[in-house]
C-alpha cells in the first residue's frame, strides 16, 4: 500500500511539472514579434526568421534576417539566444544572443569576424517612452576582426567590447567600450608616390593601437557625458575626446525618431529631407552645450612631423617648427579674439619646442543653448570663444 500511494504521488507530481512546462514554454513567435514592436517604434528596423526551434531556455532563429528602413533584407544565418525568459509582464530577458561568424568577400577584400555576441537584452511586452519599454542590451562583443585584400592582412581588431549598465536606481546609464589592438597595414596604401614617401618618413607603415570610450546618461535632464573617447596608437601619440550636453531626454529620442519615420515615410525624398532639417534644427533648441575637450598627447609623431615638413621647404625640423611659432599670431590675427590669440600663440610655442600635449577645453559658467552658438556663429563668430569658455593649453 505504501509503494502504491508513494508511486501514485510520484506520477502526479511528474504530471504537474509535465503541465507546468507545457504552460510556461516559450513562445519563440511572440518573441519575434514583440522585437519587431520594439524596432519599430525605436527605428523602423524588422527582423525575419524562417523557423523557429525552442529547447528549454534555448531559442533557435533559423535562417535569421533583418531589414533596416528603407533598405534590403540581410541574411544572417542562424541565431543562437540562449537564457530566455518571459517575466510576467510580458516582456522577455535574453541573456546572451550569439551570430554566426562572418567570412565575405567581393572585390577581392575579404571581411571576416567571429564571437559575435550580444548580452543582456531586454525586449518589452509594448513598446514606449520609457526606459522599461525599450529594447535595450547591456553588452557586445565581438573576436578577431580582420580585412584582407589580395590575400594580404590591411586591418585587423583583436576584439572589442562595449557595455551599458543601468544604475540601480534607473536614473540613467554608464557605458564603457574598448576596440582592442588594431592594426593597420599603410604601406600599401595607394599608389601616390607622395602619399607613400609620407607615410614612409612618418613611419605610419603599420598602426596600432586602441581605441577606448567612457561616460553616462542622465535621463530626466538628459546629460550625455562622453566623458573619454581615445585613440591610442603606439609611436604617434593619444587624442581625447570629450563632451558633455544636456536636453538629451527619452521625450527628445522619440521626436526624433518619429521625425526620422516621417521622413523615411515620404516618397518624395527632396521634401523628405527638407523637412527633416527642418525638424532637427527644432529639435536642437531643447538642447544645451555644457564643455568639451580635446587632448592630444604625443608619441613621437610631432618630431617626426616637423623633419618631414622640413625637408619639403629644405629646413630642419627646428627651423620648421619655429617658422610655425612665428606664424600663428599672424594668421589668429585675423579672427579678432586677442584674448584667445595669445593663449593659443603660447600653447602652441611651448608644445613645438617641447613636445607633450596640447589641450583645448570648452567650459562655460552655464550651459547655453545650441541656438545661442548657432546665431553667434552666423552673426559674430569672435564671440564664440568667449561664450564657451575656450581655453589652450600645453604640457599640463
Amino acid at each position: 500500500m505504501t509503494f502504491y500511494r508513494t508511486t501514485r504521488l510520484m506520477l502526479s507530481s511528474a504530471a504537474i511539472l509535465s503541465f507546468a512546462g507545457s504552460a510556461f514554454a516559450l513562445d519563440g513567435q511572440d518573441l519575434l514579434k514583440k522585437i519587431n514592436a520594439a524596432y519599430g517604434e525605436q527605428g523602423g528596423m524588422t527582423v525575419a526568421a524562417d523557423g523557429v526551434d525552442i529547447d528549454g531556455t534555448t531559442v533557435t532563429l533559423k535562417n535569421f534576417s533583418f531589414k533596416p528602413a528603407g533598405g534590403e533584407p540581410v541574411s544572417v544565418g542562424e541565431v543562437t539566444l540562449s537564457g530566455v525568459e518571459e517575466q510576467d509582464d510580458g516582456s522577455y530577458y535574453i541573456e546572451e544572443a550569439a551570430f554566426p561568424d562572418i567570412n565575405s568577400t567581393k572585390d577581392g577584400v575579404t571581411v571576416s569576424a567571429a564571437e559575435l555576441t550580444v548580452g543582456g537584452i531586454s525586449v518589452p511586452a509594448q513598446p514606449g517612452d520609457s526606459i522599461d519599454s525599450m529594447l535595450i542590451a547591456e553588452s557586445a562583443h565581438t573576436g578577431a576582426v580582420k580585412v584582407t585584400k589580395n590575400g594580404a592582412e590591411v586591418f585587423s581588431v583583436l576584439e572589442s567590447e562595449m557595455n551599458a549598465t543601468l544604475r540601480e536606481d534607473e536614473s540613467g546609464f554608464d557605458f564603457d567600450g574598448a576596440f582592442k589592438s588594431m592594426k593597420a597595414d599603410l604601406s600599401q596604401a595607394g599608389e601616390d608616390p607622395d602619399s607613400k614617401e609620407a607615410i614612409e618618413k612618418l613611419a605610419l607603415q603599420h598602426v596600432q593601437g586602441d581605441i577606448t570610450l567612457k561616460g553616462g546618461w542622465d535621463l530626466e535632464p538628459g546629460t550625455f557625458d562622453l566623458s573619454e573617447l581615445s585613440f591610442d596608437f603606439t609611436n604617434i601619440g593619444k587624442l581625447n575626446f570629450g563632451f558633455k550636453v544636456s536636453g538629451y531626454t527619452m521625450a527628445f529620442i522619440k521626436s526624433m525618431q518619429d521625425a526620422m519615420k516621417q521622413s523615411e515615410s515620404n516618397p518624395n525624398k527632396e521634401e523628405a529631407q527638407q523637412a527633416l532639417g527642418l525638424a532637427v534644427l527644432g529639435l536642437a533648441q531643447q538642447l544645451t552645450f555644457d564643455s568639451a575637450q580635446i587632448r592630444f598627447e604625443d608619441g613621437s609623431i610631432t618630431k617626426r612631423a616637423l623633419d618631414y615638413a622640413g625637408s619639403k621647404q629644405n629646413v630642419s625640423g627646428q627651423q620648421m617648427a619655429d617658422s610655425l611659432k612665428a606664424m600663428t599670431p599672424i594668421m589668429l590675427a585675423q579672427l579678432n579674439i586677442p584674448e584667445l590669440q595669445n593663449a593659443i600663440s603660447a600653447a602652441v610655442g611651448t608644445f613645438l619646442d617641447n613636445p607633450k600635449s596640447l589641450t583645448i577645453k570648452a567650459a562655460p559658467d552655464k550651459p547655453v543653448a545650441f541656438p545661442m552658438i548657432v546665431g553667434a556663429a552666423m552673426g559674430a563668430p569672435n564671440t564664440v570663444p568667449q561664450m564657451l569658455g575656450v581655453k589652450v593649453s600645453a604640457n599640463d
